[in-house]
């Protein structure tokens, strides 16, 4: 590389040349759609008659997008919330033959879905949410099942328990389901726990409607702390034995609280809660893997939230399924630690290759570590 000028700007000295010196720099390359001639071999059995033709790689037959692009635009719209219309932009394609292009890619990776639920069922510790979603202009739900390593969509009219249900299934389960208090979960087939972020919200939104009523206020003060210590509690690192003896003291002083005698509707609300399902609010208390919030579904959902306001949910039913399969696999895959467009490219050339191939053991081929499951 050539010095920056020849001579020293101060003493008019000639330059000596003390070789190039070696500079990091992080650049970006825009993102390019280019069309791509192939030749494929055409050849004829001259005894029988039959043609033989060469498949063009890493496209589905009949094809006219490649897989990694398909890959490239499921990430940034399914996984990183571009919109639709962007990418029309960025690639100068047509929104609906892109669109068309995804299910179809979707069809080929829908087989993967059903192996993450059965490890969703299997995993000790797990977290259930929903969030509302428009279908062709219709009001309806979005569903989230998520652990640590897997994240199961589901997009329905409906927030119904029957939903809940495709997920769970109906046979026990083993670990704990960490929720908020929406009745969906009640008939799960697994225990409980309480989101204590969501008692805490609630436990706040009384002080605030009763800013004036000293007895609200002196619960709330009371409250509202402990529920924060119970769900920072498993964060601190302690030792077992110092953990089980700090949980057991948050323990009995919530039970104590929610016992006392109070005169205000506000508090015995509150305390409802407790009295009433009292088996659905400790189970964090036996096993530092259990959270007391569900604060892991609700940042898997917050790309979902954002991108509601940039599409205004699914124009189709059949858009809704698409984007079902993709957000599973792709969410999952980055969890994972695995590159997601990578993944899914690697995953639909074998695919169109094959499609007799099992898509699970092509995009997940070891299962997630898994860790004892809590005592109920």
């Amino acid at each position: 590389m050539a010095a920056p000028c020849d001579r020293c700007p101060d003493c008019d000295a000639a330059l000596v040349d003390r070789g190039p010196r070696r500079r990091g720099v992080v650049e970006m390359r825009p993102a390019e759609v280019e069309r791509v001639a192939l030749r494929l071999e055409r050849k004829r059995c001259p005894q029988c008659g039959r043609r033989f033709e060469a498949r063009a790689p890493g496209v589905a037959a009949k094809g006219l997008y490649g897989n990694s692009l398909l890959a490239w635009a499921a990430e940034q719209h399914y996984l990183h919330g571009a919109a639709l219309g962007t990418l029309e932009r960025q690639t100068n394609l047509g929104r609906g033959s892109l669109v068309g292009a995804l299910a179809r890619a979707a069809a080929l990776v829908e087989g993967a879905v059903a192996g993450l639920v059965e490890q969703y069922r299997a995993a000790p510790v797990k977290h259930a949410d929903e969030t509302g979603w428009r279908t062709d202009g219709r009001n309806g739900w979005a569903w989230l099942f998520a652990t640590p390593e897997t994240s199961i969509f589901r997009f329905r009219p409906s927030r119904a328990a029957a939903v809940a249900a495709e997920v769970l299934g109906s046979e026990p389960l083993p670990g704990v389901l960490v929720v908020d208090r929406y009745g969906a979960y009640a008939r799960a087939p697994v225990a409980l726990q309480y989101c204590f972020a969501h008692l805490k919200r609630d436990a706040e939104t009384a002080a605030k409607l009763f800013p004036h009523d000293r007895e609200v206020a002196a619960f709330v003060g009371a409250w509202a702390p402990a529920l924060s210590a119970a769900m920072r509690l498993r964060t601190l690192g302690l030792p077992p034995d110092a953990f089980a003896r700090r949980a057991r003291r948050l323990e009995r002083r919530l039970r104590w609280l929610a016992d006392r005698e109070a005169r205000h509707p506000a508090i015995w609300k509150l305390q409802a809660v407790f009295r009433d399902h009292p088996e659905r609010l400790f189970h964090w208390t036996r096993a530092p893997a259990v959270p007391a919030e569900n604060n892991l579904a609700e940042r898997d959902l917050r790309p979902l939230v954002i991108a509601r306001k940039v599409s205004f949910g699914s124009q189709s039913e059949a858009g809704a399924r698409t984007r079902e399969t993709l957000m599973t696999v792709l969410h999952t895959l980055r969890k994972r630690g695995v590159h997601p467009a990578s993944a899914l490219r690697a995953a639909l050339d074998r695919l169109v290759e094959n499609p007799r191939l099992d898509p699970a053991a092509l995009l997940f081929p070891s299962s997630p570590a898994r860790t004892t499951a809590p005592r109920n």
